[in-house]
């Protein structure tokens, strides 16, 4: 594969599955700086894994794949990070980062409490809930996490559940 055709497909992959990729970042970080760091991170990742793609899966199947594993590879190493930036970086100190609760859209608050919740899901919990909400089929669902499409509806149903329990509170239905 020459590096034009790495670059054909990459900028291809970008353009039609941005929202994807943008899903997983945005489920499995909150703040956006890391959002923007992890980004990157499944990027890289997708432009370097173009040469194993051989087409046995979907590109969207094999796109989650790459961006999941990314962005769980990057939360085991959230923590070290955290650790070291909270002795030169305190959150409040700047909460002009932070949009005023007046400045959030009802829509975008909803949104932004269950991506919060999602985020508290264990992590195969938040995949699913993640390619659930990006409307991927079971199958598909099974094939990118390697379990039975029967699992994968006895979870979607207990992390519906639990979603809707944690965001009882929030004064409105999903």
């Amino acid at each position: 594969m020459t590096s034009q055709d790495q670059e054909a497909i990459f900028r291809r992959w970008l353009e039609a599955h941005l929202g994807l990729i943008l899903k997983v970042v945005r489920g499995c970080t909150a703040a956006p700086q890391d959002q923007d760091d992890l980004f990157q991170d499944v990027c890289l990742q997708l432009w370097q894994s173009i040469p194993a793609f051989r087409g046995e899966a979907r590109e969207t199947t094999w796109i989650y794949r790459v961006a999941f594993n990314t962005a769980l590879a990057w939360r085991r190493g959230e923590r070290r990070r955290r650790v070291g930036h909270e002795t030169f970086f305190k959150f409040e100190e700047f909460p002009q980062t932070q949009p005023g609760h007046a400045d959030v859209l009802p829509e975008q608050e909803i949104i932004g409490q269950l991506y919060a919740a999602i985020r508290e899901l264990p992590k195969v919990d938040a995949s699913l809930a993640l390619m659930h909400l990006d409307g991927l089929s079971y199958a598909e669902m099974a094939e990118v996490l390697g379990i039975s499409e029967n699992y994968i509806g006895v979870k979607l149903n207990r992390i519906r559940k639990q979603l809707a329990e944690q965001l009882k509170g929030a004064g409105h239905e999903l």
